[in-house]
């Protein structure tokens, strides 16, 4: 059977701006700049005029400190910006650890390479990285007070990986990285107080992730760990990957404690990327989003999205609703390069609006006034110039209400929703 199909590609959005950049993974706005984390080596971070949207600008570059980094995280609060630095390539390069142990089991090249799913071409790649090592993850703190010409501050060296997302306020940066005697990405706090000497101040793991202190992992390889934690008053709400996502009270920042703690079933296939409650009640209950980030899908299973979370009570915390896209939506279900599902939304809910990003689905905008029943009120998903799909990564919004869309692969659009 045949049936023709049209997709509707802009709904209650319009573009007004766009940048051919490349693809990055974080993007800030802040006072009529832009911030991008770029997704690859050798680009870094840019910075972007975007006072006039239909016209930004990049007004300067940071590269990252070497050709085995990527920069791809991002955040400022006034003056201070705080870019992570972290392996490219981290878990395709990791595998390069198993090689010698599986040679040493008898397997020829082509049977290393088909059990750990790379080409036969990948094996020199994977074998030179734990030759080479890597000692420069971590975070790099700039005074961007001329935005033309931002100036390291201080360049703090953590370990393994180094550090991934992160958040950070005018006094604290809450850093998700990996730490020597640790398995997977803790989270490590430091005072910002002086920029030129970020100081630890506390850390947090989930049990059995310190490995140095004599705790077991009750799961394999790096299953649970630290993706990020975002401040909301004297809480951090933490994603911890495949369990779910834990509330830190830090009204004593060097000692943060568990005090709600939520595991989704066993039968969600995709980890809990990022999780932030609203910032205002709903009929005088307290609400949460979660999302998913999809990777591999596998027919038949379930593909990352967006939960809603009654967090009225933190010791009974509920998901009471939640929002997924119709594969139906869009066009380019199962082309190459078409990573389809939920990934991140915008990290300040100071509404009943949610701007999330679906990868090959676009930009989704949902509105929770009714929390138990989200509803999509536009969306944006416009394949780039050379008609490949979108791979929509991270978005923001400014105080005027304009959309700025951060594509892995296309580049920065600005928006504005026409509601």
């Amino acid at each position: 059977m045949k049936r023709e199909l049209e997709w509707e590609l802009e709904r209650n959005i319009r573009r007004l701006g766009h940048l051919d950049i490349a693809g990055g993974g974080q993007v800030v706005v802040q006072d009529g700049y832009a911030y991008i984390g770029h997704m690859d080596p050798p680009m870094g971070t840019s910075i972007i005029d975007v006072r006039d949207p239909q016209n930004p600008t990049v007004v300067s570059h940071i590269a990252p400190p070497d050709a085995w980094s990527h920069t791809h995280k991002v955040r400022v609060v006034g003056d201070i910006m705080i870019t992570n630095v972290e392996q490219a390539k981290r878990h395709f390069l990791r595998k390069g650890d198993k090689i010698a142990g599986l040679r040493n089991a008898g397997l020829s090249d082509t049977e290393v390479a088909e059990q750990l799913s790379v080409k036969l071409a990948d094996i020199p790649e994977l074998e030179a990285a734990p030759v080479r090592g890597y000692s420069d993850g971590g975070f790099r703190v700039w005074d961007i007070s001329d935005k033309t010409t931002p100036k390291l501050l201080s360049y703090v060296k953590t370990h393994g990986f180094g550090v991934h997302r992160f958040d950070m306020d005018k006094n604290f940066a809450y850093i998700s990285t990996e730490i020597e005697g640790y398995v997977g990405n803790i989270l490590v706090i430091y005072d910002l107080s002086d920029p030129k000497n970020p100081t630890e101040v506390s850390r947090w793991h989930m049990p059995g992730q310190h490995l140095a202190g004599g705790e077991t992992p009750t799961w394999t390889g790096y299953g649970t760990r630290l993706h990020h934690a975002m401040r909301s008053g004297d809480e951090l709400w933490a994603a911890v990957w495949n369990a779910g996502f834990r509330v830190l009270d830090v009204s004593d920042i060097t000692n943060p404690t568990v005090k709600g703690s939520y595991r989704f079933p066993e039968a969600i296939p995709e980890p809990t990327h990022t999780v932030m409650p609203l910032e205002h009640t709903i009929d005088g209950k307290r609400f949460a989003i979660a999302i998913d980030e999809e990777h591999s899908h596998l027919p038949g299973r379930l593909h990352g999205f967006i939960w809603v979370m009654d967090v009225t009570d933190l010791n009974n915390m509920e998901p009471i609703a939640a929002w997924d896209l119709s594969e139906r939506a869009c066009p380019w279900i199962g082309d190459p390069g078409a990573r389809f599902g939920g990934h991140q939304f915008r990290e300040k809910l100071d509404s009943t609006l949610i701007y999330a990003t679906w990868f090959a689905g676009g930009l989704r905008v949902l509105d929770v006034a009714d929390p138990y029943l989200p509803k999509e009120v536009a969306h944006y998903m416009v394949p780039g110039a050379d008609g490949s799909p979108p791979q929509s990564n991270d978005v923001d919004v400014d105080d005027a209400g304009l959309i700025y869309l951060l594509d892995r692969n296309h580049g920065l659009d600005i928006l504005e929703m026409t509601l």
